[in-house]
């Protein structure tokens, strides 16, 4: 009975503390919000009908990375390992039912979430990822992706219709955040147009930004937080402690702006640091600072000229936050958990397309594509955090 006892008494303290993490994590962004609420920010409704039912009983597994080319047409990579599925998600590879399958991991939809291609997966001549993620589209349509599995140490490039172009890194190799040869779990992947330079968020094993050129995959320079030397030793984060001066990992994204700095992710320390593509230091801000699984999963810019405000995929706290670029605060948010049109499970990555429209792809059990129409810059006094639908569609 005294164990039983003290096992309540704790869960209690657990339960109260985590609900005021929240609480007070909450409160700190309603009221940056409520100090802003004359600005004009933009503001998107979710399209419950993006995509179009897929054919072939096709089903999505875990939807890990998401790119938009030049004719916005919509590239998502997904996980189609068996284990990432019940059985009865695929009980027809199995005969025990007419639905479903997976479909391939690399699927292209047109702006309207038509299926315009799908292909990938193991082939001759290159080693697929043990866990793919990441895509990345280069400007001439090459489609990159990264993985991270366990022995995911390279990058796979190939064209938009699944021709296999080139292995950059060797797969199978250790962890090490100063190789020049090859690579650790690479998260994210990013262009550079300034440069003809590739990104690499490197990643869930390493634990630095790495680059790359995007014509021939030639390693070019690497940086840890802060500009340091990365290292390989692991460091934790901890809401209100001195922050780290590695990156805590993983490091989930690594995206320039038209302006010259690279944004980049350190998901597990809650934080955004900006670098020169020399990986000099420039600055870093916090997002939701109290989550304590990480809060900064991917990063995508507005459309217009000035790149004026980031989006933050936050799979943690199942919402996109919308932050001024320049100052890096968060302005207003969207999203929450669930699986309505508009909700997320583990909203995994994000991107902007010419429209300024967002797409995100959620992972986990989440495992769907959604897409966000913009509605323009609207005082921030009008915006609404939550499921974002039409205001004349919720009670």
């Amino acid at each position: 009975m005294q164990i039983t006892t003290k096992r309540i008494i704790y869960s209690a303290v657990a339960i109260t503390l985590l609900l005021s993490l929240g609480f007070g994590q909450s409160r700190l962004q309603d009221n940056a919000i409520a100090a802003n609420n004359d600005r004009l920010a933009p503001q998107f409704i979710v399209d419950p009908y993006w995509p179009q039912p897929l054919p072939n009983q096709w089903v999505l597994g875990r939807a890990i990375g998401v790119g938009v080319d030049e004719r916005d047409h919509v590239y998502i990579v997904h996980r189609t390992q068996d284990s990432n599925f019940m059985n009865q998600e695929i009980a027809l590879n199995s005969g025990r039912a007419e639905c479903c399958t997976q479909a391939p991991p690399i699927i292209e939809f047109d702006s309207e979430g038509n299926l315009i291609n799908a292909w990938g997966g193991p082939g001759e001549g290159y080693t697929w990822p043990e866990s793919n993620h990441g895509l990345e589209i280069a400007p001439n349509g090459d489609i990159w992706i990264g993985g991270n599995g366990g022995g995911d140490s390279h990058v796979l490039v190939f064209t938009r219709d699944g021709t296999f172009v080139r292995e950059i890194g060797i797969p199978g190799e250790d962890i090490n955040s100063n190789s020049q040869t090859s690579y650790g779990r690479v998260a994210e992947i990013a262009f550079y147009p300034a440069a003809n330079e590739m990104y690499f968020a490197d990643g869930y094993g390493n634990k630095r930004v790495a680059v790359v050129d995007a014509s021939t995959g030639a390693f070019k320079r690497y940086w840890g937080a802060y500009g340091n030397r990365p290292s390989d030793d692991r460091v934790t984060y901890t809401p209100g402690e001195t922050l780290p001066q590695q990156f805590v990992g993983p490091v989930h994204c690594a995206e320039p702006s038209l302006d010259d700095l690279i944004y980049v992710c350190d998901r597990g320390a809650d934080r955004i640091q900006v670098f020169r593509p020399d990986g000099t230091f420039v600055k870093e801000a916090l997002v939701a600072p109290l989550t304590l699984s990480g809060s900064t999963w991917d990063i995508t810019f507005s459309r217009d000229a000035d790149q004026e405000f980031i989006f933050v995929a936050d799979g943690s706290n199942m919402k996109v936050h919308i932050l001024d670029r320049d100052s890096l605060e968060v302005l207003s948010t969207f999203g929450q958990g669930g699986r309505q049109p508009g909700t997320f499970f583990a909203p995994h990555s994000i991107v902007s397309d010419s429209k300024g429209d967002l797409y995100t792809t959620e992972t986990y059990e989440g495992k769907r594509v959604q897409k966000f129409l913009n509605q323009g810059l609207l005082p921030l006094s009008t915006a609404r955090s939550g499921a974002p639908w039409p205001a004349n569609e919720l009670n």
